[in-house]
């Protein structure tokens, strides 16, 4: 489906921004370059009436994205967190989105659990509250289990919001398509890549079964982590589009005059939110990726309470440790080790000079130092650091785009609580505590040991393999014998045996 009738879509996302009003302040907030406001401005008028009218009653942005569809949603729920990057109207105006969209009734609700648990309404649940949070893919209710008496959430997907969703990311597909064939430039950010790997994750998030099961492990993975709660999944009133956990008592991250009020200590729970997201990344490579404020709330003990895990991050422990030593290097500010890094992962060409990638990359890092964020233009600094990468031709990392995207949205959340926190300070403590159990003796010890035990499986099928390899080197060896003579035959064999030796000596260790 990804035709040229996705150009009208695309035009129809301008026009509405032009309608609502919403492209002037947009193009402000992103302080883009004034021929590109003029040009946004000139094309976008004519096609005015293409757009989607939206609700009067909500702020331009808002009504922009909400009239244009989820996945526009989702990018508005992004930016809602980093008012430095939009400013603070703006970022205030986006939030809403996070969990106050316009529900769909409680009526539909109940036929959608009634469906999808294949029972009455009445027989599962003995209260039925109407929505008490509305998001771009799915709504809560609150309810009471008619069997035990306890309080639960139940979630429930929007009617036909997979159909939504498809149509949205379709023409996502249609303008990375775009810009693969006539902004050559743009092609090492792989915008396909990009579309397909955000498509990956909203197909995920569309199935509640997934959610309930990230859930589970993640629950798993953090159940001894201090100051830290999630709510328990109910598997039995839990389906393809309704998922039931317990309910969870507690302030709005978002909400700091209730914090406030509660006598909550914003800086530590500032530091909290940020230390727990890279404890989770670093230590088990699973991590909520959806962490603005609408997903988390305060316990009365000060306990952050996580929910919504549509969206959840994997990164392998090779990756894991690229990451971490690139904090690291940041934190200890040696930037000829993190271009060192860049260079040793593959991000960066090996043809580029390390030591002007090392002064770039100083050049980027050294203004955050000694600074708290209230003195930090992070929008400016994004954009020297995509300038940056631009220059050296570093591609689009796809395994690396949710962590990307979860560390400025989860920096975006510390910075409302505490507008003076220091990003480096605060990641200090989690990413030295990991480079020292990652990265050193013990951790050498422990890759071994790894090793040792994958290759220790595959004793019982080493004969076959010794075998296999050198019936394969001796037909290879023919054929060049017939080519080139018969004497190199016995040292070919002789290499062959010899590297089944090595073989089967680094088995048996």
């Amino acid at each position: 489906m990804r035709g040229p009738h996705n150009i009208l879509r695309l035009i129809r996302t301008g026009a509405t921004f032009e309608r609502t009003g919403a492209m002037h302040s947009v193009l402000e907030a992103f302080e883009a370059p004034k021929p590109l406001r003029i040009l946004a401005r000139t094309l976008g008028w004519p096609f005015k009436w293409l757009g989607y009218k939206g609700d009067p009653a909500m702020p331009p942005e808002t009504r922009a994205l909400n009239a244009l569809g989820p996945a526009y949603i989702k990018f508005g729920q992004v930016l809602s967190t980093r008012p430095d990057v939009v400013g603070k109207d703006l970022a205030n105006q986006l939030r809403v989105l996070q969990d106050k969209l316009p529900p769909f009734s409680r009526a539909q609700a109940l036929a959608e659990v009634e469906k999808e648990l294949g029972r009455p309404a009445s027989e599962i649940f003995s209260d039925f509250s109407d929505p008490v949070a509305a998001a771009s893919i799915a709504q809560v209710h609150r309810a009471t289990l008619a069997e035990t008496g306890e309080d639960v959430a139940v979630k429930v997907l929007r009617p036909g919001i997979e159909r939504a969703f498809n149509r949205d990311v379709d023409a996502f597909y249609f303008a990375a398509r775009i810009v693969d064939l006539f902004a050559p430039s743009a092609r090492r950010l792989k915008p396909m890549d990009v579309i397909e790997h955000f498509d990956g994750v909203v197909q995920g998030e569309l199935d509640l079964r997934l959610e309930s099961a990230a859930a589970s492990e993640f629950a798993a993975n953090t159940a001894k982590d201090e100051g830290f709660q999630l709510p328990e999944i109910r598997w039995a009133y839990s389906a393809r589009r309704v998922m039931t956990m317990g309910w969870a008592d507690g302030i709005p991250l978002g909400d700091n005059d209730a914090l406030d009020a509660a006598g909550h200590d914003r800086r530590l729970l500032a530091n909290r939110v940020l230390s727990l997201f890279l404890r989770h990344a670093l230590r088990d490579g699973y991590f909520h990726a959806d962490m603005h404020q609408g997903n988390l709330k305060v316990a009365a003990n000060g306990d952050i309470i996580a929910y919504d895990f549509g969206i959840m991050g994997h990164i392998d422990e090779y990756t894991r440790r690229v990451y971490a030593e690139i904090l690291y290097g940041f934190i200890k500010r040696d930037y000829k080790r993190v271009a060192e890094v860049h260079f040793e992962a593959g991000y960066v060409p090996a043809n580029r000079d390390v030591d002007e990638f090392a002064r770039a990359l100083r050049a980027v890092g050294e203004p955050i130092f000694g600074m708290d964020a209230s003195q930090i233009s992070m929008g400016r600094l994004l954009n020297y650091l995509f300038e940056v990468t631009e220059r050296f031709g570093m591609e689009t990392r796809t395994e690396l785009i949710l962590l990307q995207r979860t560390m400025v949205v989860v920096e975006g959340v510390a910075r409302s609580l505490d507008p003076h926190i220091n990003i480096w300070e605060a990641a200090r403590p989690v990413v030295e505590d990991y480079i020292k159990k990652s990265i050193g003796p013990r951790a050498v010890a422990s890759d071994l040991l790894e090793t040792a035990k994958v290759m220790a499986r595959f004793g019982p099928r080493l004969p076959a393999l010794v075998e296999q390899a050198l019936i394969a080197q001796a037909a290879q060896n023919g054929a060049q014998n017939r080519s080139t003579g018969n004497w190199l035959a016995p040292a070919a064999l002789g290499a062959a045996g010899g590297a089944a030796f090595f073989a089967a000596v680094a088995l048996l260790i």
